[in-house]
């Protein structure tokens, strides 16, 4: 409904010169409520501490839930803005790939609520976070 005739390739092509791209974000998969895309854990995306920067993984976090909602929406029709984020994170990753599973748990008329679980690469919970995002009918010009 949102992007049309979408495919992964589209997906991640029109990523290209964005915050996502910069920090090697890749969708993997992307059906109606329900959204996963990896992120590597390297110089992009760490803290000077060594390990994975919450900043990133909320980036990653919100990606995937803004995706959900543009897919759900008809894009011609109305905007998605997010809202509200929050997130808890559970263990540091210091290398590898994390994977974002986003999961609609609210879809509204004006409101679409999401859970994220970003997992590292051996499946261990690294973050979780809830995104809310409003749907906004764009106005004619």
């Amino acid at each position: 409904m949102g992007l049309p005739d979408f495919t992964l390739e589209t997906l991640n092509s029109v990523i290209k010169g964005t915050l996502m791209e910069s920090l090697g974000i890749e969708f993997t998969e992307a059906t109606e409520g329900l959204i996963r895309a990896r992120m590597p854990v390297d110089n992009r995306t760490l803290q000077p501490a060594g390990i994975l920067h919450g900043g990133a993984s909320l980036a990653l976090a919100e990606t995937v839930g803004s995706l959900g909602s543009i897919l759900l929406v008809d894009s011609e029709l109305f905007d998605v803005r997010g809202s509200n984020i929050q997130a808890s994170h559970i263990r540091p990753v210091t290398q590898g790939v994390v994977e974002a599973e986003a999961r609609i748990i609210y879809q509204g008329k004006n409101t679409h609520l999401w859970n994220i679980d970003i997992r590292d690469d051996k499946g261990n919970l690294v973050s979780t976070a809830r995104l809310t995002n409003f749907i906004i009918r764009r106005t004619q010009p």
